[in-house]
């Protein structure tokens, strides 16, 4: 389970939310081999006045990544190399922070997640 959230300037990603969720979908699923049908983005789209970041251009991203503890630390290093190198944007303008829960302070469809089978694996190494 992996839920994105991502905050930007309206002005800059209005109208964009399916680009960036998708190329965000596809490095979820080549670097953690989620099923391409669990897809859980939000979009935080700010005014300027509302995102405060210093020496970053109006096209500053942050993506949050909240997710299952068990993944390796070289699996969240092939995750965020991945969207690196997919950006079609400045990569000085991206920061990406993993958040990790244990299953067991998730409720997921009326059950706390450690009690679900999932159709994926959450102990994930490096695919590749």
């Amino acid at each position: 389970m992996a839920q994105v959230k991502v905050y930007g300037r309206r002005e800059v990603w209005a109208g964009r939310q399916r680009e960036v969720s998708d190329l965000l979908q596809g490095c979820l699923v080549e670097a953690w081999g989620l099923p391409e049908g669990k897809r859980f983005h939000r979009f935080l789209l700010l005014d300027a006045d509302d995102l405060i970041c210093p020496r970053r251009s109006g096209s500053y991203l942050i993506i949050e990544i909240v997710c299952f503890t068990g993944r390796s630390d070289d699996a969240k290093r092939a995750l965020i190399r991945t969207i690196y190198e997919r950006l079609p944007y400045e990569p000085e303008d991206v920061e990406i922070t993993i958040i990790e829960m244990p299953q067991v302070n998730w409720g997921i469809r009326g059950k706390v997640a450690d009690e679900l089978t999932l159709p994926y694996q959450v102990d994930v190494q490096p695919r590749g």
